[in-house]
Formats: C-alpha cells, structure tokens, sequence
C-alpha cells in the first residue's frame, strides 16, 4: 500500500485531539526522513528577527486577535464551538503563531509543502474556502449544529485559550 505523506498527515489530523496535535509533527518528521516524493521546505519566519520578549509580544497580540476573530466569526456564520474548549483553544494558538511566522493566519490543521506558498495563495487562510463557502471547517473551530462535537458555546475567551493551549503545539 502506498500512501503519499499529504494522505498520511490527513489521516493523522482527522483523528487529531487537543493531544494529538501535539504529535503530528513529530509524525511529519518521522514521515518526511522516509519520503522522498515530499521535497522539504524552511521558511525564513517572519518573526526571525524579534528578540523573545517581541516574539512574545507579538504572539499575545495576535492570541487576542485570533481570539476576538473566532468569537465575531462565530456569530456572523450561527456556528459553536467543540464541547472540549481545548481543541478550539490549540486552533487559536496555531493560527496566532501562523499570523506571527507567516503574516497569515493559515490553518494550522493541515500539512504543507510551503507554508508560506499556502499563506500567500490564501485558499487554506482562516475563514478557508471551504469554510466561507460550505461551513465546512475541518480544525473544527467552527461547528455546525448537526456536528457530534459542537458543543452550547459561542465565544471563548483569552485567558481560556492559553489555559487550554498550555504546552500544546500545533
């Protein structure tokens, strides 16, 4: 059976939790060493120039962003959010750190060749296309009522966020 590494790390984030995005990228590690079709892209990030205390700086000003965004967006599409406010929490906290590294909020739920290529195309930036046009949101940040997880919330705040997102890596 052969499987590309995109089909792989899809299946990976399906299954994702709160927990499991932690490990998808050590699974896009281990996977990118043995693939040879996947050419292996680094980014200069955008925030390589900051001291720690700008980075940080940086990433508590787009948490709050990213935060008052999910909240607006939720009320404008009628959507809730997962009944586990730790998987909402971890899409905040990825799509901050993807608004910082990128200058985009590209969806941290998916695998990429070139992120920055993906942030620039802007298909898979939050709200995504099959978001805006479907209320399809795989990340699952935005439910639908018909979804199993959607939970009775429609806002999060910060401080949740970062409680939820404490040592989870996208």
């Amino acid at each position: 059976m052969h499987l590309t590494m995109n089909s792989v790390l899809h299946l990976a984030v399906i299954f994702a939790t709160a927990d499991a995005f932690a490990t998808v990228d050590a699974f896009a590690s281990s996977l990118s060493s043995r693939t040879k079709s996947c050419p292996s892209t680094h980014l200069m990030a955008k925030d390589s120039n900051m001291t720690p205390e700008e980075r940080d700086i940086a990433m508590e000003k787009a948490t709050k962003a990213m935060t008052a965004f999910t909240n607006k967006y939720l009320v404008n599409t009628g959507t809730k959010l997962c009944k586990d406010k730790s998987v909402p929490a971890v899409v905040i906290k990825g799509l901050a750190e993807h608004k910082v590294t990128l200058g985009s909020p590209l969806c941290p739920c998916r695998f990429y060749d070139d992120k920055e290529a993906e942030a620039k195309d802007g298909y898979w930036n939050c709200p995504c296309v099959p978001m805006r046009e479907r209320h399809e949101c795989h990340c699952m940040l935005f439910l639908t009522e018909d979804n199993a997880f959607v939970g009775d919330e429609t806002s999060i705040t910060v401080e949740e966020v970062i409680e939820h997102s404490q040592g989870k890596k996208m």
